[in-house]
């Protein structure tokens, strides 16, 4: 696997984490990805341009400061925001959110997602199901399995990239995980074999990506490396495509944003120079290379957006971090659109869990898992609406509660799978279907 570091973020629980851009999965649900690669040639799988987009939101953002406002409410659980209306009567959101508010028409709103936990993992918006009772291993990320069922377009990109924390030894380190398809994210050391220590790309980080030097001669000092070695040698035209997925300049390409014609990549935009904490301006650069990968072939691209987890100030962190989200998901959605990627492209946006109602003596919201919210765009899924409710403090959902897992089966719809038929196997062997049992893509969106 080759990992490319980035800042380091905190949260409440005390630990320390880092984003980090993970690239490829040279092994998948038991099969090397030379296997893979060949039964895809045989089979015609893996040359649609489906694929997903999840903006996770680290740390649990505030449902009713951004897309479930409670006017109404007492003070003290209304908080200062105001909402405005979108281009879909009807529909408001918050008054710090004005670009997707002009593009409310091309997703949906989800204001009653329940089930989660009060924990800080990204568990259950990564599989669709909780970490507990699952079989040895651990549930696969939405990635993972469309690695194993569907690969990349084309063989020369990872079938799923994700820039998402990094957190040692907690649960929130099986964000990105494949669970029991465990090999899919073994380590590729072609001169060791089956080594177990990661490959980093030669003291690159994310902040230096921009550096489109740094980046190619990178790769390029890999590629010579193994091919002074011999190993190049003798691999069969599976192998050398496997290899190709971490040297060849379509996923150079993918990653340089150098390469964007300046128009959009302003469009994007650069952050706050002030927020180096998490990130900096090269965080609003994550919407861009999610897209580009998409485009380029990747299946699953799965995003870590900023630090949501505002116990205290909660306000003051939102006036700084909404406008950012607003530039970068707007402009996303707009590119899609533009690009002709709209209707193949399903993009999901959502945190661990809500906030309370009552804002506390810090200015800010603990966590509530009782209730939260999410936000899907694209694919061909029927947008303009808002689904489910909550009640006047926003504490409980009052109609149509959502379960994670529904919102997987619908992106997996979306995707072409059939969540009532497909399988991957466990590490006895065992089938396991993708999402709980009974849970059906939303019948509001497909």
């Amino acid at each position: 696997m080759l990992k490319i570091y980035g800042p380091k973020q905190r949260f409440c629980d005390g630990v320390s984490r880092r984003n980090f851009l993970r690239v490829g999965a040279l092994g998948l649900g038991g099969l090397a990805l030379p296997q893979l690669l060949r039964a895809e040639s045989q089979s015609g799988v893996g040359r649609s341009h489906k694929a997903v987009i999840m903006i996770f939101l680290p740390g649990g953002p505030s449902h009713q400061d951004m897309f479930d406002l409670k006017t109404d409410a007492p003070s003290e659980v209304r908080g200062s925001f105001k909402p405005i209306g979108t281009n879909v009567p009807g529909i408001q959101i918050c008054e710090h959110l004005p670009l997707i508010a002009r593009q409310a028409d091309r997703y949906s709103i989800i204001r009653s997602m329940v089930g989660a936990e009060d924990n800080h993992y990204a568990v259950q918006c990564l599989t669709g199901r909780h970490a507990r009772n699952a079989p040895p291993g651990g549930w696969p990320a939405m990635g993972s399995v469309l690695s194993k069922l569907h690969g990349s377009r084309g063989g020369e990109v990872p079938g799923f990239v994700g820039l998402a924390p990094k957190m040692g030894h907690t649960p929130w380190a099986d964000n990105g995980s494949a669970g029991f398809l465990g090999i899919a994210h073994a380590p590729f050391e072609p001169n060791k074999g089956g080594g177990k220590e990661d490959m980093t790309l030669n003291g690159v980080t994310l902040d230096r990506l921009g550096d489109r030097r740094n980046l190619l001669s990178s790769f390029d000092r890999l590629r010579r490396d193994i091919d002074a070695t011999g190993m190049m040698e003798g691999m069969d035209s599976f192998n050398q495509q496997a290899f190709g997925i971490l040297t060849s300049s379509r996923l150079r390409d993918a990653l340089d944003v150098e390469k964007e014609d300046k128009r959009v990549r302003d469009r994007y935009g650069k952050g706050d120079p002030r927020n180096r904490d998490d990130g900096g301006p090269k965080l609003m650069e994550h919407f861009l290379v999610a897209r580009r990968l998409v485009e380029a072939g990747a299946r699953c691209v799965t995003l870590a957006f900023s630090r949501w987890d505002h116990h205290g100030d909660n306000f003051g962190a939102l006036r700084q971090d909404l406008p950012l989200l607003d530039q970068g998901l707007s402009a996303l959605l707009e590119d899609l659109k533009q690009r002709g990627l709209d209707k193949d492209v399903s993009v999901v946006v959502w945190g661990e869990f809500g906030r309370t109602p009552i804002i506390n003596k810090d200015g800010g919201r603990d966590h509530w898992p009782r209730v939260s919210c999410a936000l899907l765009a694209g694919g061909t899924m029927k947008h303009g609406q808002v689904i489910g409710a909550t009640d006047r403090l926003g504490g409980e959902a009052v109609a149509r509660p959502v379960q994670f897992g529904e919102v997987f089966a619908t992106l997996y719809h979306q995707l072409g799978i059939d969540v009532g038929k497909a399988v991957v196997h466990d590490l006895t062997g065992r089938p396991q279907f993708l999402v709980d049992a009974g849970l059906q893509p939303m019948k509001e969106l497909v």
